[in-house]
C-alpha cells in the first residue's frame, strides 16, 4: 500500500476513535424539556467544570449572571443584581436537571420569567440586530455555548446552604 493511503487511512480510523469517544453536542433546537422545564441529558456530552462556570456566572461579557443575580459568598463579582432570585443554596433548591432547564431556557420552568434563553436561537419576539435599528434573522446565536451551560450548571450544583 502507498504510503500515503496508509497515512490518509491512519488519519481517518484517528478522526473516527475522536468522535466515538466523544458524546455528541445537542443542538439547541434539538433540546428536549420534561414537563417541570428540566433537561435531562447534557447539553455537551461532557461533563461541567465548576469552575468555569464560577468564571461564566461573573463575567460580563459572556453569561452576565451577575447582572440579575446575587451569591453572597462571591464578593469578587462586582455590581450583582437583585432582579433574579439570589442563588445561594441553588445547588439544594434544584436537581441537576432543573438547573439545567432553568439556565438553557428559564421560561420552560418559570414562563413569566424575565431571564433570557441562554441556549436558544429561534422563536424570539422581536429580536434586534446588534444595535442596528433592525429586527435580528433567526436563527439567532446561541448566547451561551452548550459546554457553557454544563458549566454554569456545575457551578450552581456546589452552591449548598
Amino acid at each position: 500500500m502507498p504510503r500515503q493511503a496508509v497515512v490518509s487511512a491512519v488519519a481517518v480510523f484517528a478522526a473516527l476513535a475522536l468522535t466515538w469517544g466523544a458524546a455528541a453536542e445537542i443542538a439547541s433546537q434539538d433540546v428536549i424539556f420534561a414537563d417541570d422545564g428540566s433537561i435531562a441529558q447534557s447539553l455537551s456530552g461532557q461533563a461541567g467544570d465548576a469552575e468555569q462556570g464560577a468564571r461564566i456566572y461573573a463575567d460580563k461579557s459572556s453569561g452576565n449572571c451577575v447582572a440579575c443575580h446575587a451569591i453572597a459568598d462571591r464578593t469578587d463579582a462586582e455590581f450583582q443584581g437583585t432582579i433574579g432570585p439570589a442563588l445561594d443554596g441553588a445547588g439544594d433548591r434544584w436537581a441537576v436537571a432543573q438547573l439545567r432547564g432553568i439556565v438553557a431556557d428559564a421560561k420552560q420552568t418559570f414562563p413569566e420569567s424575565m431571564m433570557p434563553s441562554l441556549y436558544k436561537t429561534s422563536g424570539y419576539v422581536r429580536p434586534g440586530d446588534g444595535f442596528t435599528g433592525k429586527s435580528g434573522t433567526e436563527p439567532l446565536p446561541t448566547l451561551l455555548s452548550a459546554q457553557q451551560i454544563e458549566d454554569v450548571v456545575a457551578y450552581l450544583a456546589t452552591l449548598k446552604e
